[in-house]
């Protein structure tokens, strides 16, 4: 499928910031909750069918294939005009209120280690994962409430005219608290160590069944993938690095190994302060981490002078100072910030995904700076300049 100018422009943009070389500007995206998308909308004046990735031309795309153990429609347990409660392919019954940002998890049919022994996977590669719409637990309770999410491929081939498209697997601690729950995972670790990691293995070889059957069914579309894979909170790692090291560790680079030799460049999103793992993460071979929560005490600029060019960033702008603070203070941040895109290996996103308290007007500001002072070579001033009056 033929690509345009622009996009063969921002795919070098991405994979020279990616390899630590300077490319003509910072790159810059992001992830967006659907009620920001209406806020942002509407705010703008937009159709329906606008997007922040065509409207401010950002620089790439990730895509959600379905990644549920067993593939199945969702099972509607509970439903209102305020509310859903749904059973998913990974077993979890999750409650959605349409008012609320997020989900709840309710329960987990898998709840006990003999149950996760015995539970079976659809297979990896299975078509319907690919080429099929359908009930997607990952695409589809979230912020957001989708029932019979459109095909993988389809999305695939809509976006990769225009944007750099990345695919998206979860390591193995990602899918196992999605399977039974992550009290339960912070219960076996210390009950049965062995038995969980044994489990850990196994759902090991599932995901890097699920990135090298996507790579295939994608037939030469993908430019990157994403490692979903949050195992830390807010001050430090959920469970002991040591264990992480033993069991978690070897799925990531088993799933790095697979990409790079498709030739994709593996970005690892992981919230929470994993600072003690970076340099694990590096030596599996993880091209960037995504998102550097600053509310979990990760500054970007800090951790370029600490780790030098060994690794890529992609994130780390606060949205708590996007929705509150003085467009000053906005300022001086994203220009504070940047001084971690010398040299490359930077890709300017917010701390996590754009929420529904941002304003559009904020965010196009933002965007308008990145794109003015990001410029290579970079020329950033000793102190921000003055900023606009607020609009929002």
């Amino acid at each position: 499928m033929n690509r345009t100018e622009n996009c063969l422009k921002k795919l070098e943009r991405m994979n020279k910031a990616l390899r630590h070389d300077e490319p003509d500007r910072v790159p810059v995206s992001d992830f967006f909750w659907g009620g920001f998308l209406r806020r942002w909308r509407d705010e703008l004046g937009l159709p329906e069918t606008a997007n922040p990735y065509d409207y401010y031309d950002l620089d790439w795309q990730a895509t959600l294939p379905n990644m549920d153990p067993r593939i199945r429609p969702f099972e509607t347990l509970t439903e209102s005009p305020e509310e859903i409660t749904v059973k998913t392919g990974f077993g979890a019954v999750i409650r959605k209120k349409f008012d609320q940002p997020m989900p709840a998890f309710v329960s987990f049919e898998t709840d006990s280690i003999e149950k996760l022994e015995a539970l079976t996977f659809d297979s990896p590669s299975d078509r319907r994962r690919f080429y099929d719409s359908g009930d997607n637990q990952i695409a589809g309770v979230g912020d957001g409430f989708e029932r019979n999410s459109p095909a993988w491929i389809e999305t695939v081939r809509r976006i990769h005219p225009d944007f750099p498209v990345y695919g998206s697997v979860c390591e193995a601690h990602e899918m196992l608290w999605r399977i039974v729950g992550s009290e339960n995972v912070m219960y076996w670790i210390g009950e049965h160590p062995e038995r969980l990691g044994a489990q850990i293995e196994r759902i090991g070889e599932f995901c890097a069944g699920l990135a090298w059957a996507q790579i295939e069914a994608a037939g030469g579309m993908l430019d990157g993938m994403v490692v979903w894979g949050d195992v830390a909170y807010k001050k430090c790692m959920m469970f002991s690095p040591a264990y992480w090291r033993k069991w978690f560790k070897p799925v990531v680079a088993k799933l790095v190994a697979v990409c790079r030799e498709a030739g994709l460049p593996v970005i690892y999103h992981g919230c929470g302060n994993a600072r003690k793992i970076f340099d694990d993460l590096i030596e599996c071979g993880i091209a960037a981490y995504n998102p550097l929560e600053a509310k979990a005490g990760l500054d970007v600029v800090e951790l370029r002078e600490q780790l030098g060019h060994r690794l890529a960033f992609c994130g780390n702008m606060d949205v708590l100072l996007w929705a509150t603070g003085s467009m000053e203070e906005i300022r001086a941040e994203v220009l504070r910030k940047l001084r971690a895109a010398r040299g490359g290996g930077f890709i300017f996103q917010s701390d996590h995904s754009v929420p529904t308290n941002i304003y559009a007007a904020r965010y196009g500001y933002v965007v308008g700076l990145v794109r003015e002072y990001g410029r290579y070579p970079l020329d950033l001033p000793q102190q921000a300049p003055p900023a606009p009056a607020p609009t929002g």
